[in-house]
């Protein structure tokens, strides 16, 4: 790829996730395609969830990213099929998620789609003191992509990032 193709994605990756600011939307896996065409730039995102209530200001933000670099007309879409996963996180959106305090999601979400014998849960790593020793507080944490967990050893609370 030109450098001139590549130069529309490199604006756009750098457009941080509004929920985990630690994180740009190209960590996140959001960041589908971008490309000229017609004398435009068309961004194609993919929520996390349907219903995301980060999108909005997700396109806010690519919005303003391309104006300050001077392309006036830009599309966001968003699209839906195929769903988001967290198979779509790279390794370094991962390490930062660690870094912040958020364990990062562990395993494949494609084996949960498999028919089969069930899955067992896995430990946690605590993201503080690097402990096994965790239990799911709630299901559900600060945002539907989190779960809240506690540490049984550093007695620290702390989110995890569903594998989704």
């Amino acid at each position: 790829m030109s450098a001139v193709a590549t130069r529309p994605w490199n604006i756009a990756a750098t457009v941080c996730d509004p929920e985990i600011p630690v994180l740009t939307i190209e960590d996140l896996g959001i960041l589908r395609d971008v490309r000229e065409e017609d004398g435009r730039v068309r961004v194609i995102i993919t929520p996390t969830y349907s219903g995301c209530p980060a999108m909005d200001a997700i396109r806010d933000d690519l919005e303003i990213a391309f104006a300050r670099e001077g392309y006036a007309n830009v599309v966001v879409d968003l699209v839906l099929a195929p769903a988001w996963t967290t198979d779509w996180m790279s390794a370094a959106g991962k390490a930062k998620l660690e870094e912040y305090g958020i364990a990062p999601p562990s395993g494949l979400a494609g084996a949960a789609r498999h028919a089969g014998p069930i899955r067992l849960s896995m430990a946690v790593k605590c993201p503080q003191c690097s402990s096994l020793n965790t239990k799911e507080l709630t299901r559900f944490g600060s945002t539907s992509c989190k779960a809240l967990y506690a540490c049984g050893d550093c007695q620290e609370p702390f989110d995890y990032f569903k594998v989704l």
